[in-house]
């Protein structure tokens, strides 16, 4: 399988933008949506004769290993391996497995990409989506030009999530890390198998495209936001961090039913099980991506408005 999805170079230099689908093998929504947002980007031109794209689009699958086989990793999360640490030793190992593999390749795509486009700046878009119903939402780290772009989306923005994580996307491509001007969201698009995740995710690449200036406001027409908007209505604009419940080897973590993105929750309240017994909530908030899948680090978040 080909880890390029695609890529679609504008006729005028600007941005490059680089679209990740599937860095978890079992969510395709993003795959499908970069492969749809290209064939958008194809057909423009032709019934839109001032079309005009500044830069570049480059749409990747992440973990094309798990993404055969539909599962979320195959060795280790791969969205927990992006450290300079662990891709600088990538080079002192004999054998590699599929994860390390992925990350390995995957960077030499991003960077020679960056030095063959030479662009005004590199912006990645990393598309997900939950094992759990629920609101969509973005996640950021603390520069202002990717919260600026996330707001843009039409869906809440979260804060903080990278203090509770490692390894992301959104930790290791940074201007720090490439030495380039660079920004990183991720877009959470709805559940797994929701068909609407998809279609929320083209409408989060093209808001996206227009907030970088790839394409004009009336370019590409997308009858889509309605639906973010919608989606994200009743939700907090930006919400923050209060508390990650870590899963370890061995836990038997069991989430309760019937908890979604953004379900208010209170101090105390039994929200899952392990080895140990009840796993109450620490705080009064609303949770995040309770999870119901076998494989995961993560067994739920809990945020606050902000």
């Amino acid at each position: 399988m080909n880890r390029v999805i695609g890529e679609y170079i504008g006729t005028v230099g600007g941005p490059l933008l680089i679209i990740f689908g599937a860095m978890h093998g079992n969510e395709p929504a993003g795959v499908r949506a970069i492969d749809l947002t290209l064939k958008m980007l194809e057909v423009e031109p032709i019934k839109n004769p001032s079309f005009e794209y500044k830069g570049v689009m480059l749409g990747l699958i992440g973990n094309v290993a798990a993404y055969k086989r539909k599962d979320r990793f195959i060795n280790r999360d791969l969205n927990r391996c992006w450290t300079k640490q662990n891709i600088d030793g990538l080079t002192k190992k004999e054998k590699l497995n599929e994860e390390e593999v992925e990350l390995r390749e995957l960077n030499e795509i991003v960077r020679k990409s960056i030095i063959k486009h030479q662009p005004s700046e590199v912006v990645f878009l990393d598309l997900h989506t939950t094992s759990s119903d629920g609101g969509i939402f973005s996640i950021v780290g603390d520069d202002e030009r990717s919260l600026e772009i996330a707001r843009e989306i039409y869906a809440p923005v979260v804060l903080g999530m990278l203090e509770g994580l490692r390894g992301t996307t959104l930790h290791y491509f940074t201007a720090a890390n490439l030495n380039y001007k660079a920004s990183a969201i991720t877009f959470e698009s709805g559940q797994h198998e929701d068909p609407l995740s998809v279609n929320r995710a083209v409408a989060a690449i093209i808001n996206c495209m227009r907030t970088i200036a790839s394409v004009k406001d009336t370019d590409v027409e997308n009858q889509h936001d309605s639906i973010l908007q919608q989606y994200s209505q009743n939700l907090p604009e930006v919400a923050r961090l209060l508390y990650k419940h870590n899963i370890e080897i061995g836990d038997d973590f069991r989430m309760s039913p019937g908890y979604h993105n953004f379900q208010k929750v209170e101090n105390g309240e039994v929200l899952a099980k392990d080895i140990n017994g009840d796993i109450k909530s620490k705080s009064d908030g609303m949770i995040l991506m309770p999870l119901y899948q076998k494989k995961g680090e993560d067994g739920f978040f809990i945020i606050k408005d902000e």
